[in-house]
């Protein structure tokens, strides 16, 4: 028994599933969780020492790589003065103008302890500007755990808030609404019945929760349309795609201009942090200043603000990594395309930037239908299979394979040729 199963047991008898979060759970592809003891450049070790190509990144924040020195000495540093003060500090300060020079949508921001945090209080400042209750997601778009957030898919445009989740009353969920994702029909629907009750669509500008679905052309823009037409807010949830497809993340990217944006873990270079921002006008009804509550005791938490402003002043002052990183990626992914081609295999390839995913479908998958027509068990073979060579990728069909500037040639080429085998 490896060390990883070991400690997997032992594990599964004081957290529930052995695991701190579902999405490290390795029960859909029918293995056990590889347990990590360290991680630098590209690369993760596991407790048999087992080295693994990662393509994982703690989810998105590790555009730079694992234990980047300048990060990392910068975290050391601002170890040596305190943990935590639960006081102002001038790191708050330095980060908040920061991301407002980097993202011109963003005049105000606040700084939480998680990328749920941040859609919950995103959501909770639309609601207070407006005064208005609802708010339209999309099926498929994942934003955090927060309760008025879990709902189910449905089949239909007008789908009502239903609890994904034991634990959430059906009287949280009622005001959420169901959209489809590349489907503005679908939200034109759902204005048309409750425009004025609206308060904002929230949106992950890239789905990256089914696996990596792009936006069509013009969706994003529709819905920029839509909320100026019905005076509604447009939320874009950037936890995943914040400074990685763009310095000014995939608003950057694509053009398009939200009123309030959310960050995750990307803007602590992978500590535990978030964030959330806009137009002065919306933030300023945050409390102490306006009427909508939102306080964390943590937030800003002086450590997490070192690692963060440390990556971000790398990001904002090279712009030539956005360049080679989105390139390489380009490559890796359509070299992905010509193996498939070259074996005669029907799976899809979607990917924006450095973020990507392998759907077992012979359909083009453009939101969350099409994603759920991919063949799991054929991607828990080769999730195994990618394993056992040494190249770590999400232990599910639904999430994405991050690049990161650390990733070598010789790394990228080692995967291809895994690939080749393992497919």
């Amino acid at each position: 028994m490896t060390q990883s199963e070991t400690l997997f047991q032992e594990a599964v008898k004081y957290i529930p599933g052995g695991v701190n979060s579902p999405v490290r759970a390795f029960g859909s592809i029918g293995s056990t969780p590889r347990f990590i003891t360290k991680a630098d450049k590209a690369y993760m070790w596991d407790e048999d020492g087992n080295r693994y190509i990662d393509f994982i990144g703690s989810w998105g924040p590790m555009i730079l790589g694992h234990n980047h020195p300048s990060i990392l000495s910068a975290v050391l540093e601002a170890c040596t003065k305190g943990l935590s003060f639960g006081a102002a500090t001038r790191q708050e300060v330095t980060m908040a103008k920061l991301i407002c020079d980097i993202v011109p949508s963003i005049d105000m921001i606040r700084m939480v302890n998680s990328g749920t945090e941040a859609v919950m209080s995103a959501i909770r400042v639309a609601r207070g500007y407006t005064g208005r209750d609802k708010i339209i997601k999309f099926t498929g778009c994942y934003h955090g755990h927060s309760d008025g957030l879990l709902v189910k898919a449905g089949s239909g445009v007008m789908t009502a808030g239903v609890p994904d989740s034991s634990g959430v009353p059906a009287s949280v969920t009622k005001d959420t609404l169901t959209a489809e994702y590349n489907n503005t029909d679908s939200v034109r629907t759902l204005f048309k019945q409750f425009g004025e009750q609206i308060a904002a669509i929230i949106v992950e500008p890239v789905g990256a929760n089914m696996g990596v679905v792009p936006p069509a052309p013009g969706f994003l823009q529709s819905l920029r349309d839509i909320c100026n037409e019905y005076d509604s807010l447009l939320i874009f949830d950037e936890v995943i795609t914040g400074f990685r497809l763009s310095l000014s993340g995939a608003q950057g990217y694509y053009g398009i201009t939200p009123d309030l944006t959310t960050f995750g873990k990307i803007i602590g270079a992978g500590m535990p942090v978030g964030a959330y921002g806009g137009r002065r006008d919306i933030m300023e009804q945050v409390s102490p200043v306006g009427n909508v509550y939102q306080a964390g005791t943590l937030s800003g938490n002086p450590v997490a603000m070192a690692a963060g402003i440390t990556q971000l002043t790398l990001l904002r002052d090279h712009p030539e990594y956005y360049t080679l990183l989105n390139d390489t990626s380009d490559k890796f992914f359509n070299k992905i395309k010509e193996i498939l081609l070259e074996k005669n295999l029907p799976w899809q390839v979607n990917h924006v930037g450095s973020i990507g995913s392998l759907f077992f479908t012979g359909q083009p998958v453009t939101d969350y239908a099409s994603a759920k027509t991919s063949d799991v068990t054929a991607y828990a073979r080769y999730c195994n299979r990618m394993l056992d060579h040494g190249i770590y990728i999400a232990p599910a069909q639904f999430e994405a394979m991050f690049l990161s500037l650390a990733h070598t040639p010789e790394d990228l080429s080692h995967t291809l040729d895994a690939m080749c085998t393992c497919l």
